[in-house]
């Protein structure tokens, strides 16, 4: 479970209650140092207001934390992520940016309310804000928590295919950052920007290429080759394609809480050998 270019144990790519995930920045350290994780980013959606409290706790536990955050991106009719690693949190233009987005998540939370109040869910977005730790960041993932817990679905993935996905009931489509704006808030902020696990994207070979072509024109660094959900084939198709546009690989669990994910923290297979590690440079102790 180790990358074959370091004897480091990397995760660039996890959760707190700052976002969608279950845990707080210390408990999520705390559960990386039990899974001996040496290097951790924590990667928030659209919010980095968990990296100084994940500071002090990753220095107690001895484990080196990078700086992250994970940006919500249209590109053409699709809704993407990519991930900051790097960043440095105080950036205004990172600021002003993520806090559109965030603006944009509670309008779009109302609207997901009224669709699944038609299809018989009720009083979801009272519900869902109860499930979010940030006042500040609402998600899907909120709605889906306050759904379990209604009964209306067995578990999270449940809810995402019966109510959240494209023509489904609770599904509402929205215009996140552009692909080019995100890209240049990493940069200017001192980070590096890496394209979240791309084998989730129903986009076929000519579509993906596409949009690597687009995020490596607009200063996009990296792409995440070994992260939850992808499978042996699509590890080695992402490693090809990595080669092929001179993209550094990541390597991420997504974790979001132990009930809920994939991949626990740091419980990753290793990075292929013809891969160029994002980390190739930094300075790892």
């Amino acid at each position: 479970m180790l990358s074959n270019m370091s004897s480091l144990n990397i995760d660039l790519h996890c959760h707190s209650n700052i976002s969608d995930g279950v845990l707080s920045p210390v408990q999520l350290l705390a559960r990386a140092a039990e899974r001996s994780v040496n290097v951790l980013a924590l990667t928030d959606h659209d919010d980095t207001s968990g990296l100084t409290e994940a500071h002090a706790a990753a220095k107690h536990w001895e484990i080196q934390l990078i700086n992250g955050v994970e940006i919500s991106v249209s590109w053409e009719s699709n809704t993407l992520h990519i991930v900051g690693l790097g960043i440095n949190p105080d950036a205004l233009p990172l600021l002003t940016g993520l806090a559109s987005i965030r603006a944009g998540r509670k309008e779009r939370a109302a609207k997901i309310a009224v669709q699944l109040e038609k299809a018989g869910v009720h009083d979801a977005l009272a519900g869902a804000w109860r499930h979010a730790m940030n006042p500040e960041l609402i998600g899907r993932m909120h709605f889906a928590r306050y759904m379990v817990e209604q009964g209306i679905c067995a578990d999270v993935q449940s809810v995402f295919k019966r109510f959240m996905t494209r023509g489904k009931p609770g599904y509402v489509s929205h215009q996140w950052a552009a692909l080019a704006d995100a890209v240049d808030w990493i940069r200017v902020s001192g980070g590096q920007a890496v394209l979240a696990h791309p084998g989730r994207y129903p986009l076929g070979t000519g579509k993906m290429r596409a949009l690597l072509r687009d995020f490596s024109a607009a200063g996009g660094e990296g792409i995440e080759v070994v992260t939850s959900n992808h499978t042996p084939e699509q590890r080695a198709r992402f490693t090809e394609l990595a080669k092929q546009f001179g993209l550094l690989a990541s390597r991420g669990s997504d974790f979001h809480s132990p009930g809920e994910t994939w991949r626990d923290l740091g419980r990753l297979p290793a990075l292929p050998a013809t891969c160029r590690p994002i980390w190739q440079n930094w300075d790892l102790n």
